[in-house]
């Protein structure tokens, strides 16, 4: 009787699991100002959904202001809500590890709390997932509020992402993106510790499609991203799906050996028959700095992919998670929905 009691509780959460059609993983860190206008804006979109079971993972990356208490407060209309505050600033990335590692849908979709990734979009999204595709990439056209210089550095980025990159990665297409259940079950089998999310999530492959849309302004508050921060991360997207920088740095120390060999042979030969003196100290010491400076930058981007085997070795945990909170949706929600 236990062993059938015990079948029956599977069968009933393998059930319970396959009612979730979609996942909505939302990363927030520090966004307290703008996740009550958020939340009603989500919320919008999903009574449009009534036939859809949805649940909505919100992960409170660290905040040091008020997200987490704002989060337990959240009304659970039309999706049950799981809160889960990691035990500190792990980063972007490791929060969304985090939401795929949780994420019970059949489908999932990661949005950012400032509203610069449209919850309305959802259902043309999940169109296109129950239409056969496993990825639906949400290309920007318009990047609303930004600097000039900040388009134009995203801009180059991409492309230069994609042509380093050993993996296709989809230009100007940031994380807002939907990935079928399959895909999912892919990403929670890596075990890498760098985790550049942009190129995981294309890595699996499969069917995939993308739309493209206006990214608009941030609600409210400030962006989090510092500009090192962006560079440090655009990096580790580099470093994490391409061994090119590498070789290109060889091929750089060929060149210049090729380059210092026939420039000693030249300088020997003018010498020798010419008579013509040997370039003084200004010349010489030019070159000694250029080939010092691509010493140098060949050394640290040798050290950049020395770093990311050292943090692959120590095998930690990509987050610790230190609150699980669970808000169902109420009946009233449902009939309302």
């Amino acid at each position: 009787m236990q062993l059938v009691s015990s079948v029956q509780n599977v069968v009933q959460s393998n059930q319970t699991e396959k009612e979730i059609t979609l996942t909505i993983i939302v990363p927030a860190y520090n966004e307290a100002e703008v996740l009550h206008t958020f939340h009603h804006e989500l919320s919008k979109v999903l009574a449009t959904l009534p036939s859809e079971q949805v649940e909505v993972l919100y992960i409170n990356d660290g905040s040091k202001d008020s997200t987490w208490e704002i989060m337990q407060d959240l009304p659970a209309h039309h999706a049950n809500i799981e809160l889960i505050n990691l035990s500190r600033n792990f980063g972007k990335e490791a929060a969304m590890t985090a939401g795929f590692d949780l994420a019970k849908g059949q489908c999932a979709i990661v949005l950012d709390a400032d509203l610069q990734d449209p919850p309305d979009l959802i259902p043309l999204m999940l169109k296109k997932w129950r239409e056969g595709f496993d990825v639906v990439n949400m290309k920007r056209e318009e990047r609303l509020g930004e600097s000039k210089f900040k388009k134009l550095s995203a801009h180059l980025y991409y492309r230069l992402l994609a042509r380093l990159s050993d993996v296709e990665i989809e230009k100007d297409v940031g994380d807002f993106r939907l990935l079928s259940r399959k895909v999912i079950n892919e990403i929670k089998n890596l075990p890498e510790r760098n985790r550049y999310m942009k190129g995981i999530m294309a890595w699996p492959g499969f069917r995939q499609t993308t739309m493209t849309f206006d990214r608009p302004e941030r609600v409210a508050g400030e962006t989090k991203w510092s500009f090192l921060q962006l560079v440090q991360l655009g990096l580790s997207g580099i470093t994490s799906f391409s061994v090119k920088p590498l070789r290109m740095a060889t091929w750089l120390g060929i060149m210049v050996s090729v380059g210092a060999f026939l420039f000693s042979a030249f300088v020997f030969i003018k010498a020798l028959f010419l008579g013509d003196p040997v370039a003084g100290y200004p010349s010489l010491m030019l070159v000694q700095l250029w080939l010092g400076g691509v010493q140098l930058m060949a050394i640290g981007l040798l050290g950049e992919y020395v770093g990311r085997i050292f943090t692959e070795t120590k095998q930690r945990p990509v987050y610790l998670v230190m609150e699980n909170k669970s808000l169902k949706m109420s009946k009233a929600s449902v009939v309302n929905g």
